[in-house]
């Protein structure tokens, strides 16, 4: 699964710099909004689904290598988020559904967790 496809397919706002997502694949996600449980279960290189739209978001992302993050209901982070997610090389996205509905969406699309 790519990125590409699941931006398409999940309707996503790229909040960041946009980049070829066509070749940046996905094979696990993790949805959590406690940020020491995502350090602990997340799997480099995939996709973290959450509410949370602050700064720190934008850390843990870079520091696990993760591909995307799918930023839930609508929970806009501030520009400076995003212009430190663009100096981090992290890719934001935003959706207006709820984290249930994105993971679940995930799932049937073929992202697992390992």
């Amino acid at each position: 699964m790519t990125l590409q496809e699941i931006v398409a397919q999940l309707n996503l706002t790229c909040l960041t710099k946009p980049r070829d997502f066509s070749t940046v694949r996905i094979r696990s996600g993790y949805a959590s909004d406690l940020l020491s449980c995502v350090m602990a279960g997340a799997r480099y290189h995939g996709v973290w689904v959450t509410l949370q739209s602050h700064s720190n978001i934008v850390a843990v992302a870079a520091l696990l290598e993760l591909n995307a993050v799918i930023i839930t209901e609508n929970a806009r982070p501030d520009q400076d988020t995003i212009e430190k997610a663009n100096e981090e090389g992290v890719n934001l996205f935003l959706t207006d559904k709820p984290t249930f509905w994105v993971v679940g969406k995930l799932w049937e699309m073929g992202v697992r967790d390992s």
